[in-house]
């Protein structure tokens, strides 16, 4: 609803904004090594993120207290650099290094948490039950999955071995289509029926969900080596990226 924002860093903590205000509103402690990534519910009351230490943790916002940590991306994997890329001189490779949980998402009732890892797996977790253990495991990725992004009965997960697949859960299906690139972010447009791609050195890429006909690109940013986000706004108007200079830009969807 806007009204809060969460953030994850180095200093293995989130935080919770009043992005209006600018003013922290928690911390929350608990992870060993830096927090790569966190999401919230969307009733408020819970946060989920993933971090370095190969966890996924479930907290409760109001108390600041871990609830679940799940732990089954602990198997270390050299993936996530692949032959060939190099960064420009004098930018620092992306941190895409073995035994990291790169993206975490809730489903829509906060009852599963999927996440994606340098381990090459998307994996499923019951918030509800005491079960250790994944109950889904997504692995036809050959290399780190970088982003993942959760629908009503689909699963969107982009990788660095330049692919996004999808995952139609209700029908049991996997659409996969390559970009070419390393993919560092994907998005489902808030009408389902297109995605957005963010890859390295490449323009965004905006493709039909369903043929992988692609539709736009969006270029002018630099992303040579960072793994960068790309978001829509709430009415599929604008699409925005970070990059490498330090700026952030807009586009509008349809030029």
């Amino acid at each position: 609803d806007g009204n809060y924002c969460v953030t994850g860093g180095s200093d293995k903590t989130l935080k919770l904004w009043n992005p209006r205000k600018g003013t922290l509103l928690r911390s929350y402690l608990g992870h060993g090594y830096e927090v790569l990534d966190a999401a919230g519910s969307f009733d408020n009351s819970q946060l989920c993120s993933g971090s370095a230490d190969k966890t996924v943790a479930l907290w409760d916002v109001a108390t600041g207290q871990v609830v679940r940590k799940f732990r089954g991306h602990a198997g270390v994997s050299d993936a996530g650099t692949p032959a060939g890329w190099q960064p420009r001189p004098g930018v620092t490779r992306c941190h895409l290094s073995s035994q990291k949980v790169n993206s975490v998402q809730f489903n829509e009732e906060a009852t599963v948490i999927v996440s994606g890892s340098i381990d090459s797996s998307v994996r499923c977790w019951d918030c509800r039950s005491r079960r250790p253990d994944a109950i889904q495991v997504l692995d036809e990725a050959k290399d780190g999955v970088s982003s993942v992004k959760v629908s009503d009965h689909e699963i969107l997960a982009g990788s660095v071995d330049g692919r996004v697949r999808r995952y139609d859960l209700r029908a049991g299906e996997l659409h996969s289509d390559y970009v070419g690139s390393p993919v560092t972010c994907v998005c489902f447009t808030k009408d389902g029926q297109c995605v957005l791609v963010a890859s390295l050195a490449a323009p965004l890429r905006l493709l039909d969900k369903d043929t992988g006909e692609m539709l736009g690109e969006y270029s002018g940013h630099r992303s040579s080596a960072c793994r960068l986000d790309c978001v829509l706004s709430e009415r599929d108007v604008h699409v925005g990226c970070a990059s490498e200079d330090g700026a952030v830009y807009f586009w509008d969807l349809v030029e």
